[in-house]
């Protein structure tokens, strides 16, 4: 593992860049039972030929319920001055209810890892209740621009992001990411394509409850980047999935547009498309273009979005043109989809008999057109849909 390659890269870096595939992985369980971390692992190892090495990562969702109430903000620090200058910000911004360094299991021949360590944090009795999500949004900014040394991997509630260089396997391990259990789990491996390796770097990018891995390439970042700025949002970590955590927490929490929705401000139809469609229909898709065009993600992708709260949700969703594969899976009990870049996974967990996994349909989901899974609810879209198909659409007249 690559533990060297920690710190943010220096100008020049573009010779470094590496080119290749990337390998993504989710599933989440219906009922709320909490599963092993091995499972995510299996299904994103088996990608192999989608990694070089270069690093990984994982989001896992209920694996703090002592805590829940709490908001975990774990992060990667050059040492522990770092640390300590993320310690007294924080306690001079809230209450630290309990601090901990994250559990690893370091190979004996690396050297220079990261400082690993996370905050479970109450924002201030003086904040309301419906501000504490955008105080926690305000601390992270200031922490990835403004405190040296110190990088926030994820900042939500009962969630956590694992991430680094090296091998999935091997940040899976470096992470012992099988001691934790979790209803809702993600899995990337490699970087993203245009920026170097380095563990910031990594998928999943996060903020708040948010979690996105990404494989792809987002060509729009220049404009969502300063799309995103207006609204206060920094990005700082040198790559294009970053836009996207915040593209989701800024259209679903901030502007309250429900997710079908805003997966279609994200990747809209073509004009050409839209106009074949029902007067109400064109009337709702222009004013999303119109409204949200700097929104609009442009490029190859196909990305696993994880969220939980008010309800814990697994979405997908590819490019219009799907440039990138992406196919789903259900098991046979109804209880658990799943995701991924390639059939593999899925196969891989059904010869497993540690796993036993019988599924029954395989699909794969329109270009462009989002699955939606619901913890207690199950498949709300499953990515077959047209793009207003079980949503009730209601156009305000003009006066």
């Amino acid at each position: 593992m690559q533990f060297c390659n920690y710190t943010r890269p220096a100008a020049g870096f573009e010779n470094d860049r590496v080119f290749g595939a990337c390998g993504i992985s989710g599933f989440i369980n219906i009922d709320g039972a909490r599963e092993s971390g091995e499972k995510i692992k299996q299904m994103i190892t088996i990608l192999k030929d989608r990694e070089n090495g270069l690093g990984a990562g994982f989001a896992a969702y209920g694996i703090f319920p002592d805590l829940a109430d709490a908001y975990c903000i774990q992060l990667l620090l050059d040492d522990m001055e770092s640390k300590q200058k993320v310690d007294e910000f924080l306690n001079a911004k809230g209450t630290i209810v309990k601090d901990e360094k994250i559990p690893t299991a370091l190979p004996p021949a690396s050297t220079n890892p990261p400082v690993l360590w996370r905050f479970f944090f109450h924002p201030p009795a003086t904040v309301p209740a419906d501000r504490h999500d955008d105080y926690i949004v305000d601390l992270v900014m200031f922490v990835n621009a403004n405190i040296d040394g110190a990088f926030c991997m994820s900042s939500g509630k009962n969630m956590a992001v694992f991430k680094g260089n090296g091998w999935s396997y091997e940040v899976a391990d470096f992470y012992k990411i099988q001691n934790y259990k979790a209803y809702m789990w993600l899995g990337h491996s490699r970087f993203p394509t245009n920026t170097p390796g380095w563990w910031g770097g990594a998928h999943p990018f996060s903020l708040l409850d948010w979690a996105v891995v990404h494989n792809g390439e987002i060509t729009s970042y220049g404009t969502n980047k300063r799309f995103l700025e207006t609204y206060g949002y920094k990005c700082t970590l040198l790559t294009d999935t970053e836009v996207l955590s915040y593209l989701f927490d800024l259209l679903v929490r901030r502007h309250k547009i429900p997710l079908p929705i805003a997966t279609l401000a994200f990747n809209p139809p073509l004009y050409d498309k839209i106009t074949q469609m029902s007067q109400t229909e064109q009337v709702a898709l222009k004013n999303i273009r119109l409204t949200y065009r700097s929104a609009v993600v442009n490029g190859p992708f196909s990305i696993i979005v994880g969220k939980e709260l008010p309800v814990p949700t697994l979405i997908s969703l590819t490019d219009r043109k799907k440039l990138r594969p992406q196919v789903c899976a259900i098991s046979d009990d109804g209880n658990t989809v799943y995701v991924s870049s390639e059939e593999a996974s899925f196969q891989r967990l059904a010869i497993d008999p540690t796993f036993d996994l019988h599924y029954g349909e395989v699909w794969a989901p329109k270009a462009g057109t989002a699955v939606i899974v619901e913890l207690g609810k199950g498949l709300v879209r499953n990515g077959t849909e047209e793009p207003f198909e079980k949503l009730e659409l209601k156009i305000k007249e003009s006066v």
